[in-house]
């Protein structure tokens, strides 16, 4: 890495836009000497952990900087709701992709030209468009920053194409400064990004690859997996949003079927689901609370999402590299998430096969299985999981890390030597031709057919190995050939055969230590929680302001995120700030949503914690006087200066709590009651109102809405 430059003066008013635009009050490092050298003009490379904060390096230095920045971003789905969450914050930001009307994309147009902008996202393929490309000539441009740089490398986990083009940027335009941004590679993907996109002069900026939020686990896959998947939801994460992922098409769509069979909320995705569904629930689990996606790797590439608490594999990525990018889409906002992972030999055969029928050259075969050998090491590891993930990127941790299954719950190992002579062995004499259910039929000297056909009944080490049973016998070889003792033949049908490195065991000369088998201990729900940092004390107001953020983010049809991430809504929690200036510290509240929703999360803080000089004080009653004396909804919004969004929300918590009836409150007709409440019953009384909102095509208001759920949950 060079030495970091000296920080920029227009740094001063970079400081500002964090703390009155984002409600941030200081930089983490070094994301000011990054937004000094960019808006000093000079061009930077960045890896940055996900959730470090890599978006404010080229989204405040675009403010700063005349003219508009450009963001080449890899996935059109989400670039709306990125607009979305600046547009929040009052940045003026837009967006073009195929998804625009042609109406749409020529008011984007004329406003990039006009300089009405501060940030423009979009996709590479459009970008490099002549047309785009005479565009952009014409436009006043501030930089141009290169989202998922990684895509660039041909050896990388996620390459695109059209990322390899984006060198006409440089050539094109050459004093516009240019910022590559990534979160997952390697030395030599990084040597590749720089000689791809022309970045040799650029600034390098080496943050680091550790996410201390996210716990580590993995263990093996003894049958139950899915059952496990479950325990794992319900126990820890229940009613959170979470992704899981699976290698195959058919068991992403099982999982995702059999998870709602157990009420989880989980939707599958994958590229056999039409563009519309897959559109439909990415959507949705971006927009919505609780909802668990089950995928491919095919979801998952520049996701926004910062309340993911957890991400699940129940197959071996097939690489580190592709396991840390997965695992960290889980916790970007800094709280405690978790990586969790089971895996078994079929997951390592089936991706040993995978990479043989490829149509790669030999070079790139034998790179991804260099890259699946690590991915192995890193699952047998009887050391800290942290280190040797860190240890992958050449960023070395010198302590244990403490979150991590090997740091909580050390795995015990034994001196499997004798046991893994006579596994190879049992290769050997059967001719090196045989998978692993066989071999361990032949160890523990099974009667059938097939071992009578062959004879095998015959060979030495018939039956030698009943001190183990069938599952232990898997692991070993499973053990094995992760350790390079055995290979897997797959050109054939999968049989094992010795490699050189097996010759040392096998002679006696060289003790192998394995691990054993972790039994799995069923944590509670308490002891499953103890982490997190909403206390019992904090839980009910934690999950009323998680509902106010619901509601008005419904109301807005943005994700709840984009009014305040989880970290802000715990910040409430704990200090529960009762006037603006309070809430104005409290990290995420920028001037923009001050002014927004400032007075409604105030007003439910001030429920939850009276002043002093005024005990009688209930924003719900004040809402209820209100009503009684003839206002209506727009009315009270209007004289107690809260969004009407929070008004319904006060009259439909007296509806539930039978101090209020619906005929008091709303003034509908009869039929059109009947209308709402048959949607309801299609779509459950507990469900989202986003279902009922659309099958009822808009006509009728979220609050009435909730208005009308609150009355039937009663009964009505």
């Amino acid at each position: 890495m060079n030495d970091t430059p000296a920080p920029s003066p227009c740094l001063d008013q970079a400081l500002e836009i964090l703390q009155h635009t984002f409600g941030y009050t200081e930089f983490r490092p070094p994301q000011d000497h990054i937004i000094g050298h960019l808006i000093d003009g000079g061009d930077a490379l960045v890896l940055m952990p996900t959730g470090g904060g890599k978006s404010l390096c080229y989204q405040i230095p675009a403010m700063v900087r005349a003219g508009t920045g450009i963001i080449i971003s890899p996935l059109i789905a989400l670039m709306q709701d990125q607009v979305s969450a600046l547009q929040q914050l009052g940045i003026r930001a837009a967006c073009l992709n195929s998804a625009l009307t042609p109406e749409s994309a020529r008011a984007v147009e004329s406003q990039l030209l006009a300089a009405e902008l501060d940030l423009l996202y979009v996709a590479p393929e459009r970008l490099l468009t002549s047309r785009m490309i005479d565009l952009l000539g014409r436009s006043h441009i501030a930089l141009f920053a290169i989202d998922e740089a990684h895509c660039v490398s041909q050896w990388g986990h996620d390459f695109r194409p059209e990322y390899i083009q984006l060198s006409q940027l440089h050539e094109r335009f050459p004093n516009i400064p240019r910022i590559a941004l990534t979160a997952t590679a390697d030395e030599p993907t990084r040597k590749e990004i720089i000689e791809r996109l022309a970045l040799n002069e650029a600034e390098r900026f080496i943050v680091g690859f550790d996410r201390p939020n996210i716990r580590y686990r993995i263990d093996e896959n003894s049958g139950n997996a899915r059952e496990r998947l479950l325990r794992f939801i319900q126990d820890e994460h229940p009613g959170e949003a979470g992704i899981v992922y699976c290698l195959s098409r058919k068991r992403v769509d099982e999982v995702a079927a059999w998870l709602r069979t157990k009420y989880i909320e989980a939707l599958p995705y994958h590229a056999g689901l039409d563009s519309k569904t897959r559109e439909l629930h990415q959507t949705r689990f971006l927009r919505e609370e609780g909802v668990v996606i089950v995928a491919t790797i095919a979801f998952g590439m520049g996701i926004d999402k910062p309340d993911v608490r957890f991400v699940a594999h129940l197959n071996l990525p097939k690489s580190v590299e592709a396991y840390y990018q997965e695992t960290g889409r889980a916790g970007r906002d800094g709280l405690p998430a978790d990586a969790w992972m089971v895996y078994g030999l079929q997951d390592v055969i089936m991706l040993r096969q995978m990479q043989a029928s490829s149509e790669a050259d030999e070079t790139h075969k034998r790179l991804e299985r260099h890259k699946l050998d690590a991915m192995l090491s890193l699952c047998e590891t009887t050391e800290c999981r942290r280190q040797a993930l860190l240890g992958y990127f050449a960023d070395p941790l010198e302590q244990p890390c403490g979150n991590c299954d090997i740091c909580l719950q050390p795995p015990e190992t034994w001196d499997a030597t004798v046991a893994a002579q006579k596994a190879l062995s049992c290769a050997h004499r059967t001719g090196q031709r045989f998978g692993v259910n066989y071999l361990v039929d032949v160890l523990l000297g099974k009667d059938n057919q097939r071992i009578q056909q062959f004879r095998h009944h015959q060979v030495s080490t018939y039956g030698i190995g009943d001190e183990h049973s069938a599952p232990e016998w898997r692991t070993i070889y499973r053990q094995l050939i992760a350790r390079g003792l055995l290979a897997v033949d797959l050109e054939g049908y999968g049989g094992l055969h010795l490699t050189p490195a097996s010759r040392t065991v096998l002679r006696g000369e060289t003790q192998l230590m394995l691990r054993k088998v972790r039994k799995i201990s069923k944590r509670t729900k308490r002891e499953a929680r103890r982490d997190t940092k909403i206390t019992d004390a904090h839980r009910d107001l934690w999950e009323a302001l998680r509902k106010l953020r619901l509601n008005l983010a419904e109301s807005q049809g943005v994700p709840a995120y984009v009014i305040f991430h989880d970290a802000t809504l715990m910040e409430m929690a704990e200090r529960r700030p009762q006037t603006r200036e309070q809430l104005a510290t409290v990290s995420g509240v920028g001037d923009r949503k001050l002014e927004a929703y400032g007075n409604d999360f105030l007003q439910l803080l001030q429920t939850f914690n009276p002043s002093l000089d005024d005990p009688a004080l209930d924003t719900i009653e004040e809402t209820l006087k209100h009503l009684q004396q003839g206002r209506d909804v727009t009315e009270i919004a209007l004289q107690r200066e809260l969004t009407e969004a929070t008004i319904y929300n006060h009259l439909a918590t007296a509806i539930e709590q039978e101090r209020l009836s619906l005929h008091e409150t709303l003034t509908l007709p009869e039929d059109q009651l009947n209308t709402i409440r048959f949607a309801f019953e299609q779509y459950g009384v507990d469900g989202r109102l986003r279902q009922v909102y659309e099958a009822l095509e808009g006509e009728y208001d979220y609050g009435l809405l909730r208005c009308v759920q609150a009355h039937l949950r009663i009964g009505g």
